[in-house]
């Protein structure tokens, strides 16, 4: 039982630690901003490996046409909501990605260099990793009911 006990006190300052560690910036959305900046995500991600997959099959064509899907004219499809409430610095790091994948999409159409493209790759998910080690999404509930939560923490 006293094993048990200190298990769970142990989870649970480890638990409170890692909340008191996270330093990133949080961006505090409604449900559906949250859903659709999650969308795009999965949208890059997915763009990202058949990108990937074409690279592997030596096709670049289809990694120019995938490329494209992801570039600067899928960024318009954010609303105007969307960017009054996202910070300037995240919105510019977004927006130079898509640029990212429309260059991407241009040099292997014409120069048809594989490992270009991966190096253009690799350089523009460098973008998505100082992303999400800056930022995190928190939605209005999350904060409400977080606020609302007895004190919990272990002082």
């Amino acid at each position: 039982m006293k094993k048990v006990l200190v298990l769970i006190l142990g989870m649970f300052a480890i638990t409170t630690q890692a909340e008191d560690f996270d330093k990133r910036q949080v961006l505090t959305l409604t449900e559906s901003q949250r859903a659709h900046i999650h969308e795009e995500m999965r949208a890059l991600l997915t763009g990202t490996q058949k990108i990937l997959f074409s690279l592997s099959e030596e096709d670049m064509t289809a990694v120019a046409q995938h490329a494209q899907s992801l570039g600067t004219h899928m960024a318009h499809k954010v609303e105007d909501h969307l960017k009054r409430v996202l910070p300037e610095k995240f919105v510019q790091l977004g927006m130079s990605v898509h640029r990212d994948f429309d260059q991407i999409a241009m040099d292997a159409e014409s120069l048809k260099d594989s490992k270009h493209t991966l190096r253009q790759l690799s350089e523009s998910m460098n973008k998505c990793v100082v992303c999400h080690a800056a930022y995190q999404i928190q939605t209005t509930q999350q904060l409400l009911k977080r606020n609302l939560e007895p004190d919990l923490h272990v002082h």
